[in-house]
């Protein structure tokens, strides 16, 4: 089942003394990061935002139902890593062969001969590229690595390296290294 809520982007470190903060955005340009506001965070807060320069943006809380600017140096470095989500039905469905990220969470990972290799447990963007970490592996997220990915049966197929060992393939002994 899909996640009810999509990660969009998240606050980073203060910048300037007038409540000036850095934000990491998921959307595919970051200038539409702020049409899909208001955000909340894990806490149930809610925030806009405007860019004021690139990466670096204005950010209102709404407490009760009014917004409240953040002003100062110190109220935007208790905002570092506050994660800002939207609800999944405010964005528009994906493209064909196109995924949000938090639809792969929890699919099993098959191998091309059906054998299960487990489920994605994460995944990872660090920015050059996602990554699916599944149990103790941790596979690039391209075609060639994920050939196929089937949101209706719930699963991926992967294709490992050569030089990836399985666990339960680690677990044999090597009978000429035994000797």
């Amino acid at each position: 089942m899909p996640e009810p809520r999509i990660l969009m982007g998240v606050i980073g470190r203060p910048h300037g003394v007038r409540g000036l903060v850095r934000v990491h955005s998921y959307t595919a340009t970051p200038d539409e990061l702020p049409q899909y506001g208001p955000f909340a965070d894990d806490r149930g807060r809610r925030f806009t935002l405007r860019w004021r320069g690139e990466g670096i943006a204005e950010i209102t809380e709404i407490v009760d139902g009014k917004p409240v600017p953040v002003r100062d140096r110190d109220a935007a470095g208790r905002l570092v890593n506050v994660r800002l989500y939207v609800e999944r039905d405010r964005l528009p469905p994906p493209e064909e062969d196109e995924f949000y990220l938090a639809d792969l969470i929890g699919l099993q990972a098959v191998g091309p001969d059906g054998r299960v290799l487990g489920r994605v447990d994460t995944v990872h963007d660090y920015g050059a590229g996602a990554s699916l970490e599944i149990g103790p592996l941790l596979v690039p997220f391209t075609r060639a690595a994920v050939p196929e990915v089937d949101l209706a049966a719930g699963r991926v197929t992967i294709v490992l390296p050569d030089e990836v060992v399985v666990a339960e393939q680690a677990a044999a002994p090597d009978r000429e290294s035994a000797a």
